[in-house]
């Protein structure tokens, strides 16, 4: 928003008072919520059909929406992870992958190599508090193995700045991607 005068800019810099007030009330609420999945009827069919065509993928759908990130209805993982998680081969969790995405059960989004991030239609599988946003950060919970190098290489790539709290780089990433300025006196 292009401010023109003094008023106008004071008008907005409450305005933004507000909104941040309103991200700090939502953010508590998620908190209060941390653990709880929501599984819609239509998630709930999805899962009875998958069930039927693939028991095992299935299952690993059900992971995938335990594991979600509340701010956008993801998670980043490898496939020797999922593997490890589910006592099978790498060949067997690709298969599962290719047949969750056949079946438009998630969305896989190449991030480095075999790592990827798994999202699900926030219709039928939500863990998130507000359904009603415009727009979702892509800000995910990243699960590895401990040893792992992909550890190391996915920390560096999500935390460029670690003097700063995760919150702030966040805001300001976010505020970039926007662009918008925030207003002070």
């Amino acid at each position: 928003m292009l401010v023109a005068t003094e008023q106008q800019r004071k008008i907005r810099a409450k305005e933004l008072v507000k909104e941040e007030e309103q991200e700090l009330r939502e953010l508590e609420e998620a908190r209060k919520n941390k653990g709880f999945t929501q599984v819609y009827s239509r998630g709930w069919r999805r899962v009875r059909e998958l069930a039927k065509g693939n028991s095992a993928a299935a299952a690993l759908y059900a992971f995938f929406a335990e594991h979600i990130d509340p701010t956008c209805g993801a998670v980043i993982c490898d496939q020797q992870f999922l593997a490890d998680q589910f006592e099978v081969t790498t060949r067997t969790i690709r298969r599962w992958l290719d047949y969750l995405e056949e079946e438009q059960a998630i969305v896989r989004i190449p991030v480095s190599g075999r790592v990827c991030a798994y999202a699900l239609d926030p219709h039928e599988v939500w863990k998130g508090y507000n359904t009603s946003k415009a727009y979702a950060a892509f800000v995910t919970k990243t699960l590895v193995n401990k040893d792992g190098d992909i550890q190391r290489r996915i920390m560096s790539m999500f935390s460029p700045n670690n003097d700063k709290p995760e919150e702030v780089k966040e805001r300001e990433r976010l505020e970039k991607e926007m662009g918008q300025q925030r207003l002070v006196d």
